[in-house]
């Protein structure tokens, strides 16, 4: 929309990416923030409550009259602002968009049979696992589909080297565990108040800024980071996310007015992997994104243990449950989460230059 404009007004500021990526950030912020108010309303009316497990921690039986489905909004605020700020000739952004609203609507139905059905099941595993899959596939197949030479795919190594390693199909793998994995790491992680999206916000910040610098082939020789003419417009989509979540914070912090909900979580992970493998940075989604990495691997942990030993590593899994079981306080949780977040940006950020010696 914004080169439209430029095309009329011939503002050339307007298409400047630093200009696009400030105001992709603002206006998804101040979308969250205008119609927030109105859809925790509308839901409270309509009794979209987040549906409490009876078998977690008691202090969560209070959440049962909080509202869920919040990612409805943070999918709005950033779909509209990049369809006016990013470059709609750029099939990146499509590619992005195409996951965050595939996966949305899959968490849509997910949240909506929970409250339906009111108990915490939602969609069955297979069947959901099934449709993210199918989504993922057909993503993954249009990417490789457009390369010259898929059977030679870059992986980048983070403290390594900055000879990228070919890995030939089994990239094709990667790349769907990366989406469905991402996905579902975001959705189990978001069980405290704020405590997934800030972990969602930093990630963004790092991507962003890899994307901002990718499409200076110099620059991404000295930093390690994969050379594209079409990746820098993906730092204007992660303004957006950047901005949402910010938006949709002000609403999430404790107590938490709603709940980002299924439709929230698996949108904005999936949105999160196939970003990453845009951008040939998986194994660095692995290093910021280690929080979600925690979550998964306590519970896969918690149901091969108790599989085998019938008996349980933590009191309650995700890990987070855990340490609430323990006594630990909700904010005291989600804010210890987010510094941890904070460091393994900065480690993933020093990642990219440390083979050169900085």
């Amino acid at each position: 929309m914004i080169f439209l404009i430029n095309k009329y007004l011939n503002f050339k500021i307007f298409t400047f990416i630093s200009f696009r990526i400030l105001f992709s950030l603002l206006t998804s912020f101040f979308i969250n923030l205008f119609i927030g108010p109105y859809i925790i309303s509308c839901f409270k009316k309509l009794q979209k409550f987040q549906i409490i497990r009876t078998d977690g921690p008691i202090g969560h039986l209070n959440k049962n009259n909080t509202p869920t489905m919040g990612g409805v909004f943070i999918i709005i605020s950033i779909c509209l602002s990049t369809l006016l700020y990013c470059n709609l000739n750029n099939t990146y952004i499509w590619y992005v968009l195409a996951i965050i609203l595939g996966y949305g609507l899959i968490g849509l139905l997910d949240d909506y049979k929970k409250i339906k059905f009111n108990n915490s099941t939602g969609l069955k595993i297979l069947y959901k696992f099934f449709w993210l899959s199918i989504i993922a596939i057909l993503i993954i197949y249009l990417i490789y589909s457009k390369k010259e030479n898929s059977a030679s795919i870059e992986l980048i190594i983070p403290f390594y080297t900055s000879i990228p390693l070919k890995i030939n199909y089994f990239y094709i793998f990667l790349s769907y565990f990366v989406i469905v994995g991402t996905s579902n790491g975001v959705n189990l992680t978001d069980g405290l108040d704020g405590l997934a999206i800030m972990p969602i916000i930093l990630i963004s910040f790092g991507f962003g800024l890899i994307a901002f610098f990718s499409s200076d082939i110099n620059l991404c020789n000295y930093i390690n980071v994969s050379y594209s003419e079409q990746s820098n417009e993906l730092s204007v989509l992660c303004g957006a996310i950047i901005g949402s979540g910010l938006g949709f914070l002000w609403f999430n912090t404790y107590p938490a007015q709603i709940f980002m909900g299924d439709v929230g979580s698996l949108s904005l992970g999936g949105a999160l992997g196939i970003i990453s493998l845009l951008l040939h940075q998986e194994l660095l989604l692995l290093i910021m994104g280690g929080v979600f990495v925690f979550e998964t691997l306590s519970v896969i942990l918690q149901i091969l243990y108790f599989k085998i030993r019938k008996k349980r590593i933590f009191k309650m899994a995700p890990i987070h449950h855990h340490y609430e079981i323990k006594g630990l306080s909700e904010p005291l949780i989600t804010i210890r989460f987010w510094i941890i977040s904070f460091i393994l940006l900065l480690i993933g950020m020093l990642s990219l230059r440390i083979h050169n010696g900085i």
